[in-house]
């Protein structure tokens, strides 16, 4: 095969996947900016604050060390809200039934309808662990569009990178002489040996 052919289709071949790369990295830059703006705007609209610095809300071992840091900051992200799910309510939630969830009261309730406080604790548990739930479902989107960041990055630097080989494999198009082959040793040796 002539090495000029060679070149070409390689080149060619590089800038198809450099516009792959840079089209995929634009799409999951587009991904990330879609869902860190709607997550931000969604928390934002709940208007869920931590306590504020130096708090008794603060003091449980098991809530400080991990709010501690966005004391007094208004719920934005998705950290955020798994920590304010996961070391807030989550926390707070275990004081309501001695630990019980809300399907454990929830059934006692049902087996109990005159008794008010089962009653007030599951519905405190319902509501708490929706919030709950919903705030790592927030999370977990925002992580998603945290990997689609990363995922843009990587493919916007590939993208980068077959440009520049590919322009290099251009140059050097131009630079070889008409009559090279690629691979001809080889091909002479494979008809030496048969």
């Amino acid at each position: 095969m002539p090495r000029r052919i060679f070149d070409l289709m390689l080149s060619a071949g590089g800038v198809v996947l450099a516009v792959v790369l840079l089209v995929a990295g634009g799409l999951l830059f587009w991904g990330y900016r879609f869902a860190d703006g709607s997550v931000r705007e969604q928390l934002a609209a709940q208007r869920i604050f931590f306590p504020p610095p130096g708090s008794e809300a603060l003091a449980d071992p098991e809530i400080g060390p991990y709010l501690n840091k966005y004391a007094g900051q208004q719920l934005l992200t998705g950290d955020q809200a798994k920590a304010y799910a996961d070391h807030f309510i989550a926390v707070h939630l275990k004081e309501v039934a001695g630990g019980k969830t809300y399907a454990e009261v929830s059934a006692l309730a049902l087996q109990n309808p005159d008794d008010p406080e089962l009653q007030a604790q599951a519905q405190t548990l319902f509501r708490g662990e929706t919030l709950r739930g919903l705030l790592l479902n927030v999370y977990g989107w925002w992580k998603m569009g945290q990997l689609a960041l990363i995922g843009s990055i990587v493919a916007f630097a590939l993208g980068g990178l077959m440009v520049v080989l590919s322009a290099l494999g251009f140059w050097h198009l131009q630079r070889v002489p008409p009559t090279e082959q690629v691979f001809a040793e080889l091909l002479e040796a494979r008809e030496r040996a048969a």
